[in-house]
């Protein structure tokens, strides 16, 4: 059979002492993933309180990213008094960004965000699954989804190394925090970025992690699921970002 599943011989039960038949399947679990009866919220009941909960923090990341825009724009469009020429000129100096470095990162970052659909898909088709697992006689294997987190987690370490490496180019061209105001948008833009990437590869080791910690397939995949969100929205804001120090230097 497909899917890591094999049928191993049942054990005939002798006298009252034998496994009586799994509670909870199929007739017992509702629409939602979850037990009927339970007082605890249903398997799609929680996916949908996290998925909310992730949109209401992401809110905030925008905005911080808006007020960092907005900031970038109007200092570049501003303008110092010179004696000298007896007007107003613009003492803003265009970065030199180290266009090779930050490209190959940015190609690392969107292969990173495809491993982590996969994984985030495979973690759905393990929940599937997973009800099978209770059957006799029936060995799943539930856990297709961690080889592509674990490499979604390494291609991260990979993009935030590479981000290390373009700061370093600048900085050996003597370009640091305090050169100009474009270098500092440059760091704090990049840096904050880097922080919040930081944040999703721990939510993926944690998400490895839940199969040595006897973590059931549906609360795996809602850690998952709600990592890969995550993941695809620090993507597009670094393109964005990514956009903004390339064509408003």
């Amino acid at each position: 059979m497909s899917r890591g599943i094999s049928i191993r011989n049942p054990r005939t039960s002798q006298g009252s002492g034998g496994r009586g038949p799994t509670a909870n399947w199929p007739g017992g679990w509702d629409g939602g993933g979850g037990r009927e009866g339970d007082d605890q919220p249903s398997y799609g009941e929680r996916l949908r309180r996290y998925r909310l909960g992730l949109m209401l923090a992401l809110s905030s990341v925008v905005m911080l990213f808006i007020s960092f825009t907005t900031a970038y724009v109007v200092r570049k469009a501003g303008s110092a008094w010179d004696p000298a020429l007896n007007d107003y000129v613009s003492n803003w100096v265009p970065l030199s960004l180290p266009m090779r470095v930050l490209m190959a990162n940015t190609i690392v970052l969107l292969m990173s965000s495809f491993t982590l659909e996969v994984a985030r898909r495979r973690a759905a088709q393990d929940v599937a699954l997973a009800p099978i697992a209770r059957i006799p006689g029936i060995r799943v294997d539930d856990n297709h989804a961690l080889p592509w987190v674990w490499l979604t987690a390494l291609l991260g370490l990979g993009f935030l190394a590479g981000q290390a490496y373009a700061w370093h180019i600048l900085e050996r061209g003597h370009i640091s925090f305090a050169w100009n105001a474009s270098s500092s948008f440059f760091f704090i833009l990049t840096g904050v970025h880097a922080v919040h990437l930081t944040g999703g590869i721990l939510a993926l080791l944690y998400a490895a992690a839940t199969r040595w910690l006897h973590k059931s397939p549906e609360t795996r995949r809602i850690i998952i699921d709600v990592t890969a969100w995550y993941w695809h929205f620090m993507g597009l804001l670094w393109v964005y970002v990514f956009g903004l120090l390339y064509f408003a230097r």
